[in-house]
């Protein structure tokens, strides 16, 4: 079923406050948007890689258990790596922290290869207001879980976004399983390029 799966309880509070101290004094970057571009108008974050901090080399082995039980148990995708780091964002209250409505899917090696997107919740529900992650897997949005220690995973070319955050600071971390890019989108990428190549013709 292509749709959103919740995972209560996949990490601990205790595991979800370690990642996040753990990252504190790691340098942090603005959030870009897939292709690498970036607009504070559609994402407003800060981002920071677990692969910078050793100490959290366990964080990836508990993901790639989770993704493998839940892809077997749910979506059955072909998936075949992970050949992305996975990325904690801060959307913080004082600099109106968002992501607009966006796919995880696009152009590029890794980000074309996108299939099953997974979001751990890390901060505790109460320490912040708005900055809801709203996924639309199909023609209705699902509110995803704001339990701390919660993950939440759905098809990586669902609609989705994060709604501004009003008070307080919200952490949560992505990560991406990769696999051969889905043949829908290839035909739809095949058709669009042929249109361009034949109006480029006629001109």
């Amino acid at each position: 079923m292509l749709a959103l799966h919740t995972i209560p309880d996949a990490f601990s509070i205790v595991e979800c406050k370690h990642i996040v101290a753990a990252l504190a004094d790691v340098a942090r970057q603005d959030a870009l948007l897939v292709g690498q571009t970036q607009s504070h108008e559609l994402r407003k974050a800060e981002l920071v890689w677990i692969d910078d901090v050793a100490e959290l080399d366990w964080v990836m082995d508990r993901l790639i258990d989770v993704v493998r039980r839940c892809n077997s148990a749910t979506f059955d995708f072909d998936l075949r790596e992970f050949a992305e780091s996975p990325q904690v964002a801060t959307y913080k209250a004082t600099n109106n922290g968002h992501f607009g409505w966006h796919s995880d899917i696009g152009a590029g090696q890794a980000a074309s290869k996108r299939k099953l997107t997974l979001v751990l919740q890390l901060s505790e529900a109460s320490s912040y207001a708005g900055g809801d992650l709203e996924i639309m897997p199909t023609a209705q949005v699902v509110l995803a879980s704001r339990a701390q220690g919660c993950v939440s995973i759905f098809p990586s070319f669902s609609l989705h976004h994060v709604t501004p955050i009003q008070t307080g600071t919200r952490h949560s971390l992505t990560v991406w399983a990769h696999g051969p890019a889905f043949r829908f989108l290839s035909l739809l990428s095949t058709i669009r390029n042929r249109r361009q190549a034949r109006f480029q013709d006629g001109q």
